[in-house]
């Protein structure tokens, strides 16, 4: 037996997978910027790892060469923390497209923007069956 045509659950079912879908393909583009919650976060802690590593490496062999044992490794060992952490905060941003901080600030605000206009510009289309008196 065929649903009747002005069933209302039926309508509505409709109008629900109509949105549903609307949502799933509007979803956020997939490309380098979008990573799971998990890719992220393993990321960011073998950047904080790599970077104090490098920096340390850079120190210990800088002091071997110039004989100045603890000092060069001791400063390179920061330099390689707060690299890791301006990495960390460009990430976390979602700044870490672009090369160059400047650049990735213009680029994530037109972003931003274009989401924004595009979010504006679809509004949901009234229908007469909803229930409102105008």
């Amino acid at each position: 037996m065929a649903p009747e045509p002005d069933d209302p659950l039926n309508d509505l079912d409709a109008r629900l997978k109509a949105a549903r879908g609307k949502t799933d393909t509007e979803s956020a583009p997939r490309g380098r910027g979008t990573q799971s919650g998990l890719g992220q976060g393993l990321r960011i802690g073998i950047e904080m790892v790599v970077s104090v590593a490098v920096g340390a490496g850079l120190g210990y062999f800088i002091d071997n060469w110039a004989g100045t044992t603890p000092l060069f490794m001791i400063v390179f060992l920061f330099l390689g923390f707060a690299a890791g952490i301006m990495n960390v905060l460009r990430i976390a941003r979602g700044l870490d497209e672009a090369v160059g901080f400047g650049r990735a600030m213009r680029e994530k605000e037109a972003r931003d923007k274009l989401a924004q206009d595009k979010a504006v510009s679809v509004k949901p289309a009234r229908t007469e069956d909803s229930g409102t008196d105008e």
